[in-house]
């Protein structure tokens, strides 16, 4: 498995620690939010906002903040509109950073997100700088300890996935961007468990520095995730099991 899959491992089990800082339900009601707003608001027909209510309501957030997520992202409850937009950056020693966020005061977000590559010792890049080094690829997490690897493989490739991983505790799928919602479905059918099913941004070369800058790289993505307006966050550095053991002790 490698660095990033295993980082991504532990930042899943770190859920419980964000649930305790009470940041949970406004990650959930912007997965509802956005889900809404790409699909509408009926989830019997918008695959992606099902799964995010049935996320939500697993951690129990209450029926009115799922119903306010879900007006918001279609737009009938009014007042101010809600922003998708991707910064680009530079973190320690040339490293690429790519952070999606959603916002209703981009002046806000991105003045938290320059005090937090500042302090870090990064900077912000002008748009089209780094994000040229990724691309938007599907992710589906799939729940169960007794998967079988090469079932699951063929369902994946028959509708289009790319790619199908072992991650220890769970299997990820990844597929083209526009190969989700079909390989979703195909999963579905075939009775598995989805945990989650997301587009996200993957490096196409990785940047290897050295472990001390490694580490505070992963420090500096650390703190990006933390804001609050934050959805997600993507570097091409090379996170090695060497990085993750000093990551673990620093």
């Amino acid at each position: 498995m490698s660095g990033h899959s295993k980082w991504a491992t532990i930042k899943r089990k770190k859920g419980a620690e964000d649930a305790k800082r009470g940041k949970i339900f406004t990650r959930l009601a912007r997965d509802i939010m956005i889900a809404a707003r790409e699909g509408g608001g009926d989830e019997n027909a918008n695959a992606k906002l099902k799964l995010a209510i049935t996320k939500a309501k697993a951690e129990n957030m209450p029926k009115d903040n799922i119903e306010r997520a879900i007006a918001r992202g279609t737009g009938a409850a009014g007042g101010d509109d809600v922003e998708e937009i991707t910064y680009e950056g530079y973190g320690l020693e040339g490293v690429a950073f790519l952070i999606d966020v959603l916002t209703d005061n981009k002046n806000r977000t991105l003045a938290d997100i320059k005090r937090v590559f500042n302090r870090a010792g990064g900077s912000l890049a002008s748009a089209g700088s780094v994000g040229w080094q990724f691309e938007r690829k599907g992710f589906i997490t799939l729940e169960g300890n007794n998967l079988d690897f090469d079932e699951v493989f063929m369902v994946a490739a028959e509708a289009g996935a790319d790619d199908v991983r072992d991650e220890e505790e769970t299997i990820v799928v990844v597929t083209p961007r526009d190969k989700l919602a079909a390989v979703e479905q195909a999963l579905n059918d075939g009775g598995y468990k989805i945990d989650e099913a997301e587009l996200r941004w993957e490096a196409k070369n990785e940047t290897e520095v050295s472990i001390e800058k490694s580490v505070q790289n992963m420090r500096l993505m650390e703190q990006l995730e933390e804001l609050d307006d934050i959805q997600s966050v993507a570097s091409n550095l090379a996170i090695t099991d060497e990085v993750l053991a000093a990551l673990e002790t620093a």
